[in-house]
């Protein structure tokens, strides 16, 4: 209902022109139909095939009306990626929705990230940055509810709105960001540092939870308690701490990112990546360290 209203506002105070509205309601639609496709998955348990199908759909639907990465010169790559990335970024946020207020958590910052760069810019009256500050506020609202122990539960339904929200408008301020003083980095190891910082646990949890499972011979897209948030709580440590820890990783992550996108150097990019290598070394090596028996 916030996003509604949010994107009502935009069209009370601004006027767009034609290309910009035309991307805007393309964000509106995919989100609408994630939102659909998640309550029908949480309502009748329907087939990953049409999940499947609906996450593509969603990523064409942002090809048409303009929204997609600009990182390469050959435009094929760029509709491929574009679609990569919206429906991996569907799935990992879904994926990482297992544990009472993880998700939640890691999607604030995300939003954080979104309106701190538009502050920065004083660009705050950005279209995106006022969808943003609404998903914020529900989120904020939604988290009083869903923190441990949780009264409220995202489903699918809240899973796929904030992953095709949050895929679409990284799109603009992850992607497609070029800072200018890039010297002695590639372009494209920048823009994937990024999205890795901004990103960086649902793209962990869903990488180490796919490398496990076809390690052991299993579906990667069958669901189990063999997540990192798991393997966590099953060391002793409570879902209260593990939410704290997340929320902390996350912070950390997007202040890299927001550090990188303002005022960019080669010491900091590097120390970014260390970053995104250590948290992943850590949470991944933790999945195949057994618990001491006492």
């Amino acid at each position: 209902m916030v996003f509604l209203l949010s994107y009502i506002f935009i069209n009370l105070i601004q006027t767009l022109d034609t290309a910009y509205r035309i991307r805007l309601t393309g964000v509106l639609a995919v989100c609408t139909m994630a939102f659909l496709m998640g309550l029908a998955d949480d309502a009748f348990n329907t087939q990953p095939l049409l999940k499947f199908l609906t996450q593509i759909t969603c990523a064409l639907v942002l090809l048409f009306t303009g929204t997609y990465i600009r990182i390469f010169e050959n435009e094929f790559f760029n509709y491929l990626i574009t679609i990569i990335w919206i429906v991996g970024i569907m799935n990992s946020i879904n994926m990482l929705d297992n544990m009472d207020g993880i998700t939640t958590i890691v999607s604030i910052s995300v939003c954080v990230f979104f309106i701190l760069i538009n502050v920065s810019l004083k660009q705050m009256l950005h279209p995106f940055s006022i969808l943003s500050i609404g998903v914020l506020a529900s989120l904020m609202g939604f988290l009083i509810y869903n923190f441990h122990p949780s009264k409220m539960f995202m489903g699918d339904t809240g899973s796929q709105f904030l992953g095709v929200f949050m895929g679409s408008v990284a799109i603009h301020f992850c992607w497609n960001n070029f800072p200018q003083n890039l010297i002695d980095t590639n372009e494209h190891l920048y823009h994937f540092g990024i999205v890795g910082l901004v990103f960086l646990l649902p793209l962990v949890d869903t990488i180490t939870v796919v490398i496990n499972r076809v390690a052991l011979g299993n579906s990667p897209f069958i669901g189990g308690k063999d997540h990192t948030t798991h393997h966590l709580f099953f060391k002793g440590v409570t879902e209260k701490r593990i939410a704290i820890l997340y929320l902390l990783l996350s912070l950390i992550g997007v202040f890299l990112a927001y550090k990188l996108v303002l005022t960019y150097s080669d010491t900091l990019f590097w120390i970014s990546i260390s970053y995104i290598i250590l948290v992943f070394l850590a949470l991944y090596i933790n999945t195949k360290v057994k618990k001491s028996a006492k």
